[in-house]
């Protein structure tokens, strides 16, 4: 069985060893890392499966790192920090991480969350194979293998949850997803309060197509029913 390697980036040492001896109990791997260079460095030349990330570190924040991470790599990230605005969550999201849990916390929320994440991205990464084909859509194309895309050939940065939002849309055109349906297939767990987080990623894939609230060339949305993507 392949051994599973999380990253923990704390720049608090007691909290890094708390989060290493709880997945440690799990059977995980770890390394534990004190600024966010180090933690760039770690998944740069380590399988790192899961990344759980503070945001003010020294050096590179948590942000950054993620947003470096994310040029090259897909796998889980989670931000455990003591920021806790609705708006740190939602810059936390936007940047590319995949869930984010504020301090204090709760060490066995933690790896739950951590267990629910590694589950979803294996079970993503078997299906891809066979679910997925390179779409072409009006100067889009989007290549899952590569999970990538262009616009009339210029790349677009797109965090993970943005690429699997626009693939699902662009690869059932004129089907209208609701929120729920969008955010139980993208995050791949029951929807709860998840209609907030969806139309936050809406509007950032919106912006990163060059897409405006009057004209959406690619997005629509279909009022009190959900988003649709325009052939």
């Amino acid at each position: 069985m392949k051994r599973i390697t999380i990253l923990i980036a704390d720049d608090e040492a007691e909290i890094a060893d708390l989060v290493a001896l709880h997945l440690q109990k799990e059977g995980y791997h770890t390394v534990k890392v004190l600024d966010g260079q180090s933690a760039l460095h770690a998944v740069q030349t380590q399988a790192i499966d899961l990344a759980v990330l503070d945001i003010m570190m020294p050096g590179m924040d948590g942000y950054e790192v993620t947003r470096k991470i994310r040029e090259q790599h897909h796998m889980p990230i989670i931000f455990l920090s003591a920021k806790t605005s609705d708006m740190d969550k939602i810059t936390g999201l936007i940047t590319g991480a995949d869930d984010y849990m504020t301090k204090p916390f709760n060490p066995m929320e933690l790896v739950a969350r951590v267990n629910s994440q590694l589950r979803r991205s294996l079970q993503f990464n078997q299906a891809v194979p066979t679910q997925r084909t390179l779409l072409e859509k009006g100067g889009l194309v989007i290549m899952p293998e590569q999970h990538s895309v262009t616009l009339y050939g210029k790349p677009l940065e797109l965090t993970p949850k943005e690429f699997d939002i626009l693939y699902l849309l662009a690869s059932h055109s004129k089907q209208v997803f609701s929120a729920e349906s969008i955010f139980e297939q993208v995050w791949g767990e029951a929807y709860y309060e998840g209609g907030n987080t969806v139309m936050v990623h809406i509007r950032t894939l919106r912006k990163k197509l060059g897409e405006d609230l009057d004209k959406n060339k690619f997005i629509k949305t279909i009022w009190g029913v959900g988003y649709t993507f325009n052939d």
